[in-house]
Parts: structure tokens; sequence; C-alpha cells
């Protein structure tokens, strides 16, 4: 039983889940196409989450996939960090309040529990990992588990406790790394490296992610023995897309040599290791990049959310986090349907 025959595809496209970039409706437009649409929930509150799940339900009555952050209690209400004071410097010299939320993250609990109600064909996660119990309790309402993986040992722990895939994410890949083990961190893996180094200590089907933005790439992908291709970068230009204006021009302007397409891997937005294009703030900051200096995800998320939100309002790419992969030198100013036909064509 190929991934294809699993998830009822007609492509082997799986449009990233990129929490506050994807909406239903781009989801539901891959999906409708033959591909496996999904919706970032992780920074979603429960409800307004039970309300997408809803609107996808009514958009397409094809699969499509939810994925959640997986964060402890602990994690997701603490906030016992200091502010780290080149930050507090900065929104003092640009006179902006720091207002820091009661709690840094939504409940994952919650956030689980609305799948459970709310049954969907596929959930993935990432930023750690479930139970055996979680994954089977899924499964029994009709719902496919995938995992997300930055090193073998990783998927091998996912392969386990019987999910369905792994998504394997290699160094490329745009926003946040998935994985949670030091050893995805201390030594990143490209991507070929990672599907070959997991398929030689799980057979369990893998879905590859980090700098596809072709057919040609998937093909790649799949000689190298992974079934499917994640592909999200190319997905932040179309039209379906919700990122803000001047961060889908910062992405449209590196392809164009209008700004470097340069990318970085970079804990300084959120605490967790992520990539996105260079920009002023990972230049100005880069002294304080090292991890022991900075406060822990999702603390320091928190912590530069003011800083991030009023550079959207003043359309200051410079101080925004422009997550991208180091494929966004290929993104075009497109249709989401017109990027589909297009893969589709070179595979």
């Amino acid at each position: 039983m190929t991934l294809l025959n699993t998830f009822d595809l007609t492509h082997p496209i799986v449009q990233a889940p990129m929490a506050g970039a994807t909406t239903p409706e781009l989801a539901a437009t891959v999906s409708n196409f033959g591909g496996l649409g999904s919706l970032g929930g992780g920074t979603t509150a429960p409800d307004i989450l039970n309300d997408h799940i809803n609107t996808l339900k009514s958009l397409t009555d094809r699969p499509f996939m939810i994925n959640l952050m997986v964060l402890s209690e602990h994690d997701s209400t603490t906030l016992d960090s200091e502010t780290p004071a080149w930050l507090s410097e900065y929104y003092q010299q640009h006179n902006i309040e720091i207002a820091l939320p009661k709690r840094p993250a939504h409940n994952f609990r919650e956030q689980l529990q609305v799948l459970y109600d709310n049954p969907v064909p596929v959930a993935s996660f990432t930023f750690g990992i479930i139970s055996a119990e979680h994954v089977q309790r899924l499964q029994s309402l009709g719902t496919h588990v995938i995992g997300t993986a930055n090193h073998p040992l990783e998927a091998k722990a996912w392969a386990e406790i019987g999910v369905d895939a792994v998504c394997v994410q290699g160094v490329e890949a745009g926003g946040h790394r998935g994985g949670w083990l030091p050893q995805s961190t201390n030594d990143p893996l490209g991507l070929l490296t990672l599907i070959s180094q997991t398929r030689a200590c799980t057979d369990i089907p893998l879905i590859a992610a980090g700098g596809i933005m072709t057919g040609q790439a998937i093909k790649t992908i799949q000689t190298a023995g992974a079934e499917l291709a994640q592909i999200g970068t190319a997905f932040l230009t179309t039209d379906t897309c919700a990122i803000n204006d001047s961060y889908k021009q910062a992405l449209l302007d590196a392809s164009q040599d209008k700004r470097s397409s340069e990318t970085r891997l970079t804990r300084l937005f959120s605490g967790k290791q992520a990539r996105g294009l260079l920009n002023d703030y990972l230049r100005n900051f880069a002294q304080f990049e090292n991890a022991q200096q900075l406060p822990p995800y999702p603390q320091l998320n928190a912590m530069t959310k003011s800083l991030r939100s009023q550079a959207k309002k003043s359309l200051d790419v410079e101080h925004q986090s422009l997550w991208a992969g180091q494929g966004v030198a290929l993104v075009r100013k497109e249709k989401t349907i017109e990027l589909l036909e297009r893969i589709v064509k070179e595979l």
C-alpha cells in the first residue's frame, strides 16, 4: 500500500502546514486538485481550529491534514525567562510596548481534543512526539497520523509508536525545524542524506520536505526513497496564502535579484531553530544567537511578538520573520492552482 493509496491522493504533493500562512482556502485548493492540503493549527486557539476544520470540510470532500505543535503543559504556560537585554533595548529605542501574553502558547491537549471531537482525515505533529495511545485513538477515529523528524532517530521513534508515515524535514526547509532530539540541531542533515539514513533504520513510509520547488525535485526525492513531497515555500507567494503583502514581496524580490535570497537558520525570533530570509534583525543581533543566551521556545516567540507585529504594521521586512526555505529563489507570483499544474506537468 503506497501513501498515494493510503491518503487517497492523485498527485505526490503535500502542501506544508505553515502556521500563520496557511488558510482553509489554500488547503482546499490543494486537496481538490488531488494533493494533500494542510492547515498549520499549532498557533490557533482550539475554538478557531474547530471552525477552520468545519470550513475545510465545507470546501472539500477530499482528504486534508491538520498539523499541531507538540508542547508540554509547562512549555505552553511558563513565562519565567527574562526578556533579553538587547531585545528590551530595541523596544525602548523604537517606543514599542512589550505586551507579553499570560501564556506563551496554546494548550496542546485542548487542540488535540478538537481532533478527537471533530475528526480529520490526516493529522501531523511537530516539535515533539505524542504517545502510542494518542496515535491509536486518532487512528480509531479514521485519522491517519504523520510524525515530523529532522533525524533518523526521531523517524525511528515515530515508527515505533505506529504512525502511518513520517515527514523527514531536511536542513533546506523553511520555517521551524520539527525535531526535538539534540542530534537534530547539533548536526542538521540535508534532505537526501536524511532520507538515506532514515531508510537504513526504518521502513516507515516517508514524506520529504526541504527545498522542493519543482517536479524534478519530487522525482529526485522519490528516487532517494520518499513517496511524497511536502512543499512549503513555493506556496507562500500564491493567491490563497495568508502572509502579509510586504513579506510576500520580500520573497518575490529574492527571486528577482532585488534582494538577497540568502537564508539562515536562527533562534533569534522564537527560541527554536527556523530558516528564513536574512534581514537586518538577524544581522544586527547575530551575536546573541547562542542558544544558552536565549529564552527557549515558545517564551522568546512571545517576547518578540510585539516586534514582529509592529514590523508588519509598518511594512518593515527587516524585522519580520521571513520564513523561507533554500529554494526561495524559485518562487513566483501565481495562483495556487497554477503552481500545482506547473509542478505536475514536470513530473
